[in-house]
């Protein structure tokens, strides 16, 4: 069959797509990727057809936003542009309805909103892709969306119920454009874009795994709950011969990374070089943006541009990055204690669920200043239960599900009808 893939983000919301791809196209299947501009490249050598979307300014434009990295103000930027984005994501995808070959399956993020509509006017099945948790909106455990929001738990389920079904960002912020899209297909729009369209009545799949987030009783019934995808095109980019050098010529150093698209973090990186200064500690830096580096660097510390994280994290003492979920997930995978600084999106629930898992700390912009990360890194490297929580994280990671099952799942949405 012709599945096609639509992520909305950055690396780490593309990656678990380009994962998904590969496997499909091993196992047969026609996959194309539609994706940023930015991600062709990376797509193309993975062997996967793209349909190169948006242009490198746009891309640009939205990552230099302050707002991106703020709460709230972030999720509001996303949401404006993803609703932005609709009429693009629908003419491009019709286009390929109307092509020689058109798609048998959609599997997208629950924020790209064209590749509802085309299910809704052409009945072509399409699966909802969960790489977070946080989009699976819980009154029995609500996502923590900024520090604090934990305690909501407390509360009775009712006033849980009532609170998370308040006016959402999707319904406020892409809500119009979307509806506008609807308006010129004579397609039928939702009452609500987020409570009606975020779960696909075809399929939910989530890719996270049970032990970081447990299933809950209000989470929609026709979803299969996968795993981690680790994906982080290490097959493409090995760690090259500088970061190796590095790497055998003394201790395990502390990993930084805040985050692929993250071209604000000058603050960031002269936080982790007081630090290690300070720690006397070894360090790798890794940043696309190496001008917001701190001019100078001291031999302990190497600054990289991409290293992929499957084959560094493994030899670091400890991680240090913003908490997106991809990033996160090869922590666990390499078994090292984390922290994290929380900004935005999904980054404080899942900063929430590692310290819960008592496999690292968080702290926010606000409070990552150089003593509190020199204190935080020097529990996490000198307190046992820290490393132990995250080798028990890493022995989850090492029990993965059967790829073949999940495929077949995936095949299986094809012949679901899709006119409800």
């Amino acid at each position: 069959m012709h599945v096609v893939l639509l992520p909305f983000g950055s690396a780490g919301d593309v990656f678990p797509f380009l994962w998904l791809g590969r496997h499909l196209k091993a196992q047969g299947h026609q996959v194309t990727l539609v994706v940023a501009c930015v991600f062709e490249e990376i797509a193309r050598q993975a062997g996967l057809e793209v349909l190169p979307m948006g242009t490198q300014e746009e891309f640009d434009q939205l990552i230099a936003d302050p707002r991106v990295w703020q709460l709230y103000q972030g999720t509001k930027l996303v949401f404006e542009t993803a609703g932005a984005k609709t009429p693009e994501i629908f003419a491009a995808l019709e286009a390929m309805v109307h092509s020689a070959k058109p798609p048998d399956l959609l599997m997208a993020a629950c924020t790209v909103f064209g590749a509802r509509l085309i299910r809704e006017k052409y009945h072509i099945p399409l699966v909802s892709v969960h790489v977070q948790p946080t989009v699976m909106i819980s009154a029995h455990e609500p996502p923590v969306l900024f520090p604090g929001m934990e305690h909501m738990r407390r509360l009775p389920l009712w006033l849980r119920r009532w609170l998370v079904h308040l006016p959402n960002p999707a319904d406020r912020f892409a809500g119009p454009a979307v509806h506008a899209t609807c308006s010129k297909h004579h397609i039928s729009p939702p009452k609500s874009l987020w409570w009606d369209w975020a779960d696909s009545p075809d399929g939910v799949l989530a890719l996270f795994p049970e032990w970081f987030a447990p299933a809950q009783p209000d989470w929609p019934a026709n979803l299969l709950v996968w795993d981690f995808p680790l994906e982080d095109i290490a097959q493409e980019r090995p760690l090259n011969p500088e970061v190796t050098q590095f790497l055998a010529a003394g201790e395990k150093p502390i990993v930084f990374t805040p985050g692929s698209a993250n071209i604000q973090a000058r603050r960031f990186f002269q936080v982790a070089l007081e630090t290690v200064t300070a720690m006397k500690k070894r360090a790798i830096f890794a940043t696309r943006q190496r001008d917001q580096l701190p001019p100078d660097l001291p031999e302990n510390v190497l600054a990289v541009e991409y290293v992929p994280f499957s084959t560094l994290i493994p030899q670091a003492a400890a991680f240090v990055h913003h908490g997106g979920i991809g990033t996160l997930s090869q922590g666990f995978a390499a078994g090292v204690p984390q922290l994290i600084m929380a900004m935005a999106h999904d980054q404080p629930d899942n900063a929430y669920r590692l310290k819960k898992l008592g496999a690292g700390l968080g702290l926010t912009p606000r409070t990552f200043t150089p003593g509190n990360v020199q204190a935080a890194l020097h529990h996490l490297l000198t307190q046992p239960s820290y490393l132990a929580a995250a080798q028990r994280c890493q022995t989850h990671m090492q029990r993965r599900p059967s790829i073949p099952q999940l495929l077949d799942w995936i095949a299986a949405r094809k012949f679901l009808p899709s006119k409800s």
